[in-house]
C-alpha cells in the first residue's frame, strides 16, 4: 500500500493534469487481518486521483487473497468497496480482477456476485499458478504468477465464459497473452470490451501498442467490421445478435429524435 501511495504521488507530480488514464490496482496487505479495511483505505487515499479502481482478488503472490473470490467473501468485499467508492471517488468505475484458475462453479459464483452488486466491470484475467507442459525454461517451477503467451488461450476462454454467465451485460477488460492484433481480436470476440497489454511491453516497449492497434484495425476491415464495438462478443452468437439488435433500435430512436 505504501509503495502504491508513493507511486501515485510521484506520477501526479510529473504528469500534467488530464493527460492519460490512471487506474489504481488495490489488494490486501500480505500480513493483514482486515482485508476490507485495506481496500477501503486504498480507495480513500488513492480514489480521488484514479480514473478507475481495480479490486484485485487474484494476485497469486499474496497468501489467502484468492479465497476472496468465493461467493460470500466477494459479496462482502465488493459491497463495502462500492460504498467506499461512492463516498471517496464517485467518479471512478470499479472493476474486479479475477484469476484464470477458477473452476466453472467458481466463475458462476463470481458472475452472480458481480450481477448482484452492480459493480462496473471485470478484468479477466490475472496471472496463473498453473505450469503448462509447453514451458521449456529451467525456471518453470518457480513460485509466482505466470503471464504472457502461456496463459493466452486460458484467459480468452475465461473471458468467453464470464461474458456468457453475465449475459454480456458487464463490461470486461481482457488481459493475458496479448502480443498481436489477432490476440486482441480474439479477446474482443470472446466478450472483452477493452484489452490490456502487460508482458509484451517488456519485450517491445510502448511501441507494441501501435503495432497491435494497426493489426487489429486491419483485421476489423478484413472481416467486415466497422468498429471495435461491432466485434465484442461475436463468439457468443445469441447474446451478440441480441445486442446488435439493441444497438440498431437505439440508433433508429436517436435518428427519429434528430429528425423531429
Amino acid at each position: 500500500l505504501l509503495w502504491a501511495l508513493g507511486w501515485a504521488w510521484h506520477r501526479l507530480m510529473i504528469i500534467p493534469p488530464n493527460q492519460g488514464i490512471l487506474g489504481v490496482n488495490l489488494g490486501k496487505n500480505k500480513t493483514s487481518d482486515d482485508e476490507i479495511g485495506d481496500y477501503t483505505t486504498g480507495i480513500r487515499k488513492l480514489g480521488p486521483y484514479a480514473d478507475y479502481l481495480v479490486i484485485n482478488v487474484s494476485s497469486p503472490n499474496t497468501p489467502g487473497l484468492r479465497s476472496l473470490q468465493q461467493r460470500e467473501p466477494l459479496n462482502n468485499l465488493l459491497t463495502s468497496t462500492m460504498k467506499a467508492r461512492d463516498e471517496y471517488a464517485s467518479h471512478a468505475p470499479v472493476y474486479v480482477k479475477i484469476a484464470p484458475d477458477l473452476s466453472l462453479s467458481e466463475m458462476e459464483d463470481v458472475a452472480a456476485v458481480v450481477m448482484e452488486t452492480g459493480i462496473d466491470g471485470m478484468i479477466v484475467s490475472n496471472t496463473t499458478n498453473a505450469r503448462p507442459e509447453s514451458l521449456v525454461s529451467p525456471n518453470k517451477r518457480e513460485v509466482g504468477g505466470l503471464s504472457g503467451a502461456p496463459i493466452k488461450n486460458r484467459s480468452t476462454e475465461c473471458i468467453r465464459t464470464m461474458y456468457k454467465l453475465t449475459n454480456g451485460t458487464i463490461p470486461i477488460i481482457g488481459v493475458g497473452g496479448v502480443g498481436s492484433g489477432r490476440d486482441a481480436y480474439e479477446k474482443l470476440k470472446a466478450g472483452a470490451s477493452l484489452v490490456q497489454v502487460y508482458s509484451m511491453m517488456v519485450y517491445e516497449g510502448p511501441g507494441v501498442v501501435s503495432r497491435i492497434r494497426k493489426e487489429l484495425a486491419d483485421l476489423l476491415v478484413e472481416n467486415g467490421y466497422k468498429s471495435v464495438e461491432d466485434v465484442v462478443g461475436a463468439d457468443c452468437e445469441d447474446i451478440y445478435w441480441n445486442r446488435v439488435e439493441e444497438r440498431v433500435k437505439k440508433r433508429m430512436e436517436a435518428e427519429k429524435i434528430v429528425t423531429v
